[in-house]
């Protein structure tokens, strides 16, 4: 073989040569991981409590983080874990709030490579074997740091004997451990251990110090993002700093050195919100035949319906929103805000409320049923034609009325409670009515509710007490009819006879009226619609 000739006699192309200074690119969640306490954002309250504890030489043994994924949990567990070890830049320092970061043992749990902070994710670590390492391990003295450190990320995941082999260690490690564990399922962890650990609940990262955040990272990367992009995806994030990073790399990689509103929404898919849209605008007009036909389409375009119904209810909480006057979602196009504050002004309270309700329900059958697609035909179906519908208390008041509805048996209106006043009340209520005009407010609440009425006759009346009266009831009430009649009246009290007293007639008539429409057609398919609805006192609402 001729000592010229490459390899085995073939002439390779030349490869190209990775310059000496490349490293692999790092997404923007692990590039701009938390590296001190300061750059932790949203947890100002656990920064304050912790940094009090290390001053004060009060430290616990064992923490417990808890949260959403990606407020910080790991990164905070490090950052403690940096804290309790760092030495300083001259190797003299202490347990500080604010590790220095030069120092070695700052250095290498940074890089995540320090013998005495031991990081175990409990998800492919759950049994008790596992634990039994940690016990075993903890005896003996950590080798060059201050503390030996355990970080065990999402805790819940190990199994109940894992959990009870712990908790003798964890109640009373060794003075040189401190324990770290870290949870997105709280609920989840024995209280037997929670009673051993210090516990911070890190909350949801507020969406304007997302935004800020994202600011700060788009101008340190020298990428150009509008400002409405920000917030869209701040308010995509959910308050996870992770998760709010994660969608902006996407954008970036998206878009072309600038990153626009516009092309966050359609990378988020939100897209297809004009087609929601417009089925929602034909589901409001009762078109039948347009929905079916709207349906078909977004079936034969691949969208789930479940999806298609969690769009719809989107779009009516924008819509709520807009009546109640909150601040639009920065999701939302221009477009899109419009048609949301249009939608308020024509729809009614009731009416947001009633369409929620229909398509929460929709939603829970397209779940269970056997053909998703035929049941979010029904759900439609359901909801233009009950949408057609009056409230309950609309109803119970065109029926108290007399007002005809469809479908409903003719209920004549309630009579009035007395005839108009002639010289002498007709009956006990109308003289009840002419003793309150004169002021006699107590005593009109006497006759109402503490008497049952014998006989009644002009300048004459017999009466049942039915709660105890004052011994001077009588000739108070003759006093009070003289005066609201001009004519002289005899009352007299007995222990036999008489009816209820008329508030208890009123309260059973409201019972009748109440029995009444509650077997109109309509409202029993109302109240089967909403099984928790109920129906208000026609008085009280009408008042």
């Amino acid at each position: 073989m001729d000592d010229e000739s490459p390899g085995l006699g073939l002439d390779l192309p030349e490869q190209p040569q990775k310059p000496a200074d490349a490293s692999p690119y790092r997404v923007l969640a692990r590039k701009y991981r938390p590296q001190t306490f300061a750059e932790l954002i949203g947890q100002d309250a656990m920064v304050k409590t912790l940094g009090n504890a290390i001053e004060r030489g009060r430290i616990a043994h064992a923490f417990l983080l808890t949260g959403v994924r990606g407020v910080g949990k790991t990164s905070t567990a490090r950052l403690v874990a940096k804290a309790l070890n760092c030495i300083g830049p001259d190797g003299q320092g202490g347990p500080t709030i604010d590790p220095c970061g030069v120092c070695e043992p700052c250095r290498a749990i940074a890089e995540g490579r320090h013998i005495d902070v031991i990081e175990m994710d409990a998800a492919s670590h759950t049994g008790v074997d596992d634990v039994r390492e940690i016990i075993e391990a903890v005896r003996y003295a950590s080798v060059s740091a201050r503390y030996k450190i355990y970080i065990i990320d999402e805790v819940h995941m190990l199994s109940k004997s894992a959990f009870n082999a712990l908790l003798k260690t964890l109640e009373e490690p060794p003075a040189h451990v401190k324990f770290l564990f870290a949870t997105t399922e709280v609920n989840k962890v024995p209280v037997t251990v929670l009673s051993r650990c210090q516990r911070f609940d890190l909350r949801r990262i507020p969406a304007e110090k997302l935004s800020e955040h994202f600011a700060n990272v788009a101008r340190a990367e020298g990428v150009e993002v509008e400002e409405e992009a920000l917030q869209a995806i701040a308010r995509a994030a959910e308050g996870s700093a992770r998760d709010g990073l994660s969608i902006l790399d996407q954008a970036i990689a998206h878009g072309e050195g600038k990153v626009t509103a516009d092309q966050v929404r359609d990378m988020l898919g939100q897209a297809d919100r004009g087609r929601i849209r417009r089925l929602l605008e034909t589901l409001l007009t009762g078109d039948v035949a347009a929905t079916l036909t709207q349906l078909d389409e977004t079936h034969s375009l691949g969208i789930d319906p479940g999806s298609l119904f969690r769009g719809l209810m989107e779009s009516m909480h924008s819509v709520t929103r807009a009546k109640a006057g909150a601040s639009a979602d920065p999701l939302q196009s221009a477009e899109e805000r419009e048609h949301s504050a249009e939608l308020a002004a024509r729809l009614s309270w009731g009416n947001l409320h009633r369409l929620w309700q229909l398509l929460l329900k929709g939603l829970e059958d397209i779940r269970i049923a056997p053909d998703p697609q035929e049941a979010a035909t029904m759900a439609l179906l359901r909801l233009i034609h009950a949408a057609e519908m009056p409230d309950p208390s609309a109803l119970a008041a065109m029926l108290a009325g007399g007002a005809a509805v469809a479908g409903a048996p003719s209920v004549p209106a309630a009579k009035p409670a007395a005839e108009p006043k002639a010289s002498l009340p007709l009956d006990f209520a109308a003289l009840v009515e002419a003793v309150e005009s004169q002021g006699k407010q107590l005593l009109g609440v006497q006759l109402r509710d503490h008497v049952g009425l014998v006989s009644f006759a002009p300048g004459e009346m017999v009466l049942k007490p039915l709660k105890p009266l004052g011994a001077d009831f009588s000739r108070e009430l003759a006093a009070a009819a003289k005066q609201a009649t001009g004519q002289n009246w005899q009352v007299r009290l007995t222990d036999e006879g008489g009816s209820p007293s008329l508030q208890q007639q009123e309260a059973m008539a409201e019972e009748r009226m109440r029995a009444a429409v509650l077997e109109e057609p309509n409202v029993r398919a109302l109240l089967d619609e909403f099984p928790d609805a109920t129906l208000e006192s026609i008085e009280r609402k009408e008042a």
